[in-house]
């Protein structure tokens, strides 16, 4: 996997936690479960890249 797109995918994940802790702070579930979510969906990714490069070698 190219550096750009694991730097994206770290990126992603950092947005979403920022968003649930501002959520946390602030008392908006909505905005907290919306940063979950996306830290969720972030990690099956890189799972999923782990898996395609475990198989390629």
């Amino acid at each position: 996997m190219r550096f750009g797109k694991k730097a994206k995918d770290l990126r992603e994940t950092v947005e979403g936690k920022v968003k649930e802790t501002t959520g946390k702070t602030f008392g908006e579930a909505g905005h907290e479960w919306k940063g979950r979510a996306e830290q969720a969906k972030d990690r099956v990714k890189q799972a999923v890249e782990r898996g395609k490069r475990s198989l390629k070698h």
